[in-house]
């Protein structure tokens, strides 16, 4: 329930901007007294501008609201408002609203800056601070407040000027109630959470409905149409299929005919293709015989002599023959073998001969070289042996021995020449170094003496820097040494020694540590005391605890046993009508509820399932009649439509009014007058093609026609012009017949046509509808049935959920009594444990008072003796510090004077320094003039002068380059030598270095020819040339025996052959008459081997025959190929048409198209069903609210007579009440006026009432409303309620405002809060049972208002 608590305000009218003044509101009342124009108003004005927004009225748009800056002298001045309320939740939230007026040149400007809610996090305990924009801050607190923003306008926080608001216009006075009374907040109010604009929302759901279910009906035809389209390709497909299915077996029939046919054919064509193969066989054994026959002749011809010896004889001749013919063929094989080899052996030994040949003069060509090279080896070594003077030689040729002991020495030669090269070599490179080393030493010497001077250079100028800082060194110092006074430095620091050693003295004799030590000796052993004490008064405190434990724990466990008690007997009975008569024990209570509470929710979820399906059943079965029905009616519209077709047709056809039953008998009408005429046309050109041959035949036999009796001359005249006459009448008759006959036939077949529609109609008659209505008549059936279940289901269900929830609503008792008892048995050891605590515990011999005593007395002790500790260690610690700061002083003096003596050593330090830099200057002039008496010196004095210079630092730059020049210029002079001794010496060794090389060369030819001589003797080419010259002469003899050889066989196989060749002639002979009678045995089997094949055509039959036979089977294989290709052509197109129909189904818009139709239904009737229900919910809901309205109405004008009657004290007016009338049938907008009860009389209060009754009727509708819609908030402001009020009148206020706050006493959340100037007022109702102070607002000397709490009237 909500409240406010406190509220601060700052800068708001006439409070002052630069000080808060906060207001706190007490509980049932808060009393506001002050003066006129004090500022009480605007506390009403605050709190009515934090809770709503709502400037008051007049407020210049802000400008007036804030504290204007002219006043307070500044351009600027900011106000501020904090209101600390609870919410209807009851948590605490602080309102916080900032405002700013600034006066800008020519106007003033408005801002609201800030709006803050601050609130405490319940996890955290942190603040937590949310920032709102004005709008949203302004429906933010009336919704935390659990009240609308008009009731907190118009009834709880109403400002002074809208107080009378209820007796002002209609319009005004309507506009307040319908803000107070608006749907929306009237449902917020009492129906918070389930029916918030639920009017509204049921007539918007209840119109998007009624447009979807417009939709839904387009959305269902279109299905319908698509549905029908389906039907339509599923019909097709089925259609198809059928005739695919009859021209399958149609196929089958003609796959099987043209199957036996290709059987014949294929017979036929082995047939004729055996009497080919046999024309073919005779063909080629005629031309086969042709061909020997041929052959015969021509073998008779070249026969020399025809023999007449048996084919026996000839065989025998022929076979010796043979055996002759073989020895012949045998020798001649023999000597044609022997002629081969004879040919092969020749040309052998003729390769031989000529490889001999090659070989041999290869070998002379080598001896010829090898006779060069021996030639060319005794020249070389005469050559050598007479340069180089190895000695004489005898004459040439020389033996390889002589040349070999020659070419020895020649070696030995060359090997002198390379050692006498080595060895110049050798001392070339010795003097070289020795010249080099020279050289070296002369390089080493100037390079030392260069170092010398440049370290002469160094020290030289390090001298004299190191004179320049000591002279600065000692300028600083003796500087230093004038500005300080040792005597006076000397007086201070004695005077310094002389003060430490007095301040020593002085805190040793205090001895502060000794009385410290002591001191903390009292005070521990005090501390110990009251430890002891505090133990002591811990037991003694123990037990009084816990028994005021053991009490308030047996108050506790009472009662909670009481509660568990009532809440036992109040659901005693309910708990045994659950439990059927069972009163389970407390411990169990709570197990066997809720399993009572399981099984009826078990229960009640399966027949909740039941009826669902019961339900869904009876709605499928109520769609479905629906569907039957709806079926009837367009099968009905369908049968009348055909009837009205087949009646219409008749009557046009034959002019008159038919029934659609005299069909059948007008059809047989005119199928018998169709016959009729048909028969009459038929006989009649029967008899007019008849007319014709009778008159022949009665011209050309003299007798009738018809019974042959004889004409005579007239009578067969008389006949024939009869003839002729009724020939010509028939003709005219014949039209007029067939016009009779075509107008019936057309007549027929019109009839004919309405056939199949009159079907339609008998059928839909005679069967569908019957089925139709009996299928509706079956499921009606079945609906009663399924709806009784589900009646009967529904009762069961109704029954079960009542006893559910009254289980339910038990659990909670029993919940809370086995809370109770847990809690109880809780209690109930713990009281259990303390009595047996206590039981066992004793008491000591001092009482808590002496104990108590003797404690403070010993903390007094202990805090004296803590101050006098404190205050020795101060003055301890300021005479240390004194002595430390003089001990400081003095170590400062001391320093002083050491730094002073220092500074004094350091100056004669440095003049030490100087003096020895100036003598060692001194000395560097002399070993200066040293050195240049030394570098003028001859070379062997050089060393020495040199050693000098190292022992003795060198002297200036000038004087040691002096010295240095007879070096370098010794030192060029031994390079150049050495250069020129090196570029000799190199001349002279490749002078000898060549002639070494060119000795080398000559011995390496006579080298290189020797081993060739050699390698000629090694491998023995002069025995090889003898050997192979013998060879030669060996094969030549060979091959001259062979061609002995080669002539005697050729001579006997010419005369083998010649042999042969007459044996030859007579072969020949017997071979030709043996192939003549051969060849004439082979055509005579042949003419034999023909007769045969053509007696198998003969009795096989002629290929003409069978060619025929087979040209009729193929026409009529091809017939059956022709039907069947138009089967298979029929089906391909019935099969496309499926698969094309089967394509099309399986578009989206065909895609469930059934299912969607279904469920497309079920929607619409569902929506429609749901849409009415919808209408009678809101009618049931309207008028629900409003007699809602009517009876709070009631209530409120219940409340404001019950005031008026008690506060008013005139007896001119009965009572006051608020008249509410409906604008319009139906309709929720209402008028509003104030009446008054004069008597019998009812009138308009309205510009009848004085200001007082005014007045008073404004603040009892005010009260009235408060009672009745500020259920969540308890909170009402009066400002001046005693306004025109009389005294009477205002006491009769008094009195009933006192009343309110009696009887609302115990309502946590009631606060009033008056505001008055009348002080009589303010003590009538100010008592001290309802508020203990009240404020007083007034004007301090600046004329700002402050806020006073004084205490309540006596």
């Amino acid at each position: 329930m909500s409240t406010v608590d406190k509220m601060l305000i700052k800068g708001i009218r006439s409070f002052d901007p630069e000080n808060k003044h906060v207001i706190a509101f007490f509980k049932p009342l808060t009393l506001i007294v002050g003066p006129n124009g004090a500022g009480k108003t605007t506390i009403i004005e605050c709190l009515k501008l934090s809770c709503s927004g709502e400037l008051p009225p007049n407020a210049r748009s802000g400008h007036s609201f804030i504290h204007d800056p002219k006043v307070a002298g500044e351009t600027e001045t900011k106000g501020q408002i904090k209101l600390r309320f609870k919410t209807a939740a009851g948590k605490d939230v602080v309102c916080i609203r900032s405002f700013q007026l600034t006066q800008k040149a020519s106007k003033m400007e408005y801002k609201a800056i800030e709006s803050v809610l601050q609130t405490i996090n319940p996890h955290t305990g942190e603040k937590v601070c949310l920032s709102y924009r004005c709008a949203d801050m302004d429906r933010e607190i009336p919704a935390l407040m659990g009240v609308s923003k008009a009731v907190l306008e118009n009834v709880i926080f109403v400002h002074q000027d809208d107080a009378n608001w209820p007796l002002q216009d209609p319009s005004t006075l309507k506009k307040k109630f319908d803000d107070i009374f608006s749907a929306t907040r009237y449902i917020i109010m009492f129906f918070p959470t389930r029916y918030t604009k639920a009017l509204e929302v049921i007539k918007k759901l209840h119109k998007d409905q009624a447009q979807e279910i417009k939709t839904y009906k387009l959305k269902l035809e279109n299905l319908q149409t698509l549905k029908d389209a389906a039907y339509k390709l599923r019909e097709s497909i089925e259609q198809d299929q059928e005739k695919t299915e009859s021209l399958k077996i149609q196929m089958q029939e003609w796959e099987n005919n043209i199957q036996n046919v290709d059987a014949k054919i294929h017979h036929t064509e082995s047939t004729l293709k055996d009497l080919r193969k046999l024309q073919d066989q005779i063909s080629t054994k005629t031309a086969e015989r042709g061909t020997l026959f041929k052959e015969q002749q021509k073998q008779y011809a070249a026969l020399a002599e025809e023999n007449e010896d048996t084919d026996e004889e000839l065989n025998e001749w022929k076979t010796k023959f043979e055996e002759r013919i073989a020895l012949l063929e045998s020798k001649i094989s023999k000597l044609e073998r022997e002629m081969n080899d004879t040919e092969t052996k020749g040309s052998f030994l003729k390769q031989t001969i000529n490889d001999y040949i090659w070989e041999i003069s290869k070998l002379q060509t080598e001896a010829e070289v090898h006779s060069s090279l021996k030639n060319e080896r005794d020249s070389t070594i005469q050559k050598l042996f007479t340069r180089n003077n190895l000695g004489s030689l005898p004459g040439v040729p020389y033996s390889n021995e002589i040349a070999l002991n020659f070419t020895n020495r020649i070696k030995t030669r060359l090997m002198d020449l390379e050692k006498d090269l080595q060895d110049k070599k050798k001392s070339i490179e010795m003097e070289l170094k020795v010249a080099w080393d020279h050289y070296m030493d002369a390089n080493d010497r100037w390079k030392d003496i260069e170092a010398q001077k440049q370290a002469k250079v160094e020290v030289k100028r390090g001298i004299l820097k190191r004179i320049e800082e000591k002279e600065n060194e000692r300028d600083s110092y003796e500087l230093q040494i004038a500005n300080v006074s040792l005597s006076h430095i000397d007086e201070r620091e004695k005077n310094m020694r002389i003060e430490v050693e007095r301040k020593t003295n002085q805190l040793a004799e205090r001895e502060f540590e000794s009385n410290i030590r002591q001191k903390q000796s009292e005070l521990y052993s005090i501390e110990q005391k009251i430890k002891a004490l505090n133990r002591e008064k811990d037991i003694m405190a123990v037990d009084s605890e816990d028994r005021v434990k053991l009490s308030l724990k047996k108050a506790e466990l009472e009662n909670h046993k009481k509660k568990h008690q009532k809440i036992m007997e109040d659901c005693k009975d309910r708990i045994r009508g659950v439990l059927k008569g069972r009163l389970p024990s407390d411990k169990d209570l709570k197990k066997e509820i809720t399993q009572a509470l399981r099984a009826l929710g078990n229960e009640f979820d399966d027949l909740n399932s039941k009826s669902r399906e019961a339900e869904k059943e009876v709605n499928m079965l109520q769609m479905k009649i629906e569907e039957v029905n709806n079926n009837l009616s367009k099968l009905n519209k369908d049968m009348d439509s055909r009837k009205r077709f087949i009646e219409s047709k008749l009557q046009s056809l034959d002019q008159q009014s038919f029934s659609i039953d005299s069909y059948i008998k007008a059809f047989d009408m005119v199928k018998e007058k169709r016959d009729v005429q048909k028969s009459k046309y038929n006989i009649a050109d029967g008899m007019r093609q008849m007319f014709d041959p009778f008159e022949r035949v009665a011209r050309a036999h003299h007798v009738c026609p018809c019974c042959e009796r004889p004409f005579s001359a007239e009578e067969e005249d008389e006949f024939v012009k009869k003839q002729r006459v009724k020939a010509a009448s028939s003709a005219e008759h014949m039209k007029v017949l067939a016009v009779e006959s075509s107008s019936a036939e057309s007549l027929f077949h019109q009839l004919d046509k309405l056939r199949i529609v009159y079907e339609e109609y008998f059928k839909i008659g005679k069967e569908t509808i019957p089925l139709a209505e009996k299928s509706l008549s079956d499921l009606t059936e079945e609906l009663d049935q399924k709806s009784q279940a589900l009646d009967d289901v529904l009762g069961v269900l109704a029954q079960v959920k009542t006893d559910k929830d009254s289980v339910e609503a038990l659990m909670q008792p029993v919940e809370t009594a086995d809370r109770l008892f847990q809690e109880i048995q809780t209690w109930q050891k713990q009281v259990d444990d303390l009595e047996y605590k206590l039981d066992f515990r004793g008491q000591g011999v001092r009482s808590m008072e002496d104990i108590q005593l003797e404690l403070n007395t010993l903390q007094n002790t202990r805090d004296n003796l803590h101050n006098d500790l404190e205050k020795l260690r101060d003055e301890q610690r300021y005479m240390e510090n004194d002595l430390s700061n003089i001990q400081i002083r003095w170590h400062t003096l001391r320093e002083e004077k050491v730094k002073a003596a220092n500074t004094l050593r350091d100056v004669k330090k440095a003049e030490e320094e100087l003096d020895r830099l100036v003598e060692e200057k001194s000395q560097l002039d002399l070993d200066e003039k040293f050195i240049m008496h030394a570098g003028s010196n001859c070379e062997s004095n050089t060393m020495m002068s040199i050693r000098y210079v190292k022992c003795k630092l060198g002297g200036p730059d000038r004087h040691l380059a002096e010295a240095i020049g007879p070096l370098s210029k010794e030192k060029e002079k031994l390079l150049s030598d050495y250069n020129n001794l090196k570029t000799k010496l190199d001349c002279e060794y490749e002078k000898q270095a060549e002639q070494k090389r060119n000795y080398q060369q000559e011995v390496e030819a006579l080298l290189h020819v020797t081993s060739k001589i050699k390698e000629y003797y090694d491998s023995k080419k002069g025995e090889r040339l003898k050997e192979h010259k013998e060879k030669q002469s060996l094969s030549e003899s060979q091959l001259q025996s062979c061609d002995t050889r080669k002539q005697e066989i050729l001579a006997e196989l010419n005369k083998c052959k010649d042999l042969m060749r007459n044996q030859d002639q007579l072969k020949r002979n017997i071979e030709d008459n043996l192939n003549y009678r051969k060849t004439k045995d082979e055509v005579d089997k042949l003419t034999v081997d023909i007769e045969l094949l053509e007696d198998r055509i003969l009795k096989i039959g002629g290929v003409s025959t069978v060619e025929a036979d087979l040209g009729k089977l193929s026409q009529e294989r091809e017939r059956l190929l022709s039907e069947l290709n138009r089967c298979r052509g029929t089906i391909s197109v019935y099969q496309s048409n499926i698969s094309k129909n089967k394509i099309d189904l399986k578009q989206t818009q065909y895609k469930d198209i059934d299912k969607r139709y279904f469920d497309q239904l079920i929607q619409l009737k569902t929506t429609e069903m749901a849409n009415k229900d919808l209408d009678r919910y809101y009618n049931a809901l309207d008028k629900a609210l409003m007699r809602f309205h009517t009876m709070k109405m009631e209530e409120i004008n219940k409340i404001i007579r019950e005031l008026w009657q008690q506060t008013y004290r005139g007896q001119d007016i009965d009572y006051i009440s608020i008249h509410s009338d409906s604008e319009g049938a139906g309709t929720r907008s209402y008028s509003y006026k104030v009446l008054m009860q004069t008597g019998d009389a009812e009138l308009e209060m309205r510009g009848r009432c004085s200001a007082g009754q005014k007045v008073l009727a404004s603040l009892i509708i005010r009260l009235a409303l408060a009672e009745t819609f500020c259920l969540n908030c308890g909170i009402l402001a009066l400002d001046e309620p005693t306004t025109n009020l009389d005294g009477p009148n205002a006491e009769s206020l008094a009195a009933a405002l006192l009343r309110i706050m009696e009887d609302r006493k115990g309502q946590e959340n009631f606060q009033l809060i008056v505001i008055t100037h009348d002080e009589r007022f303010a003590q009538l109702i100010g008592q001290r049972q309802h508020a203990e102070k009240y404020y007083r607002v007034a004007k301090d000397d600046h004329q700002h208002s402050i806020i006073e709490a004084q205490e309540i009237f006596d």
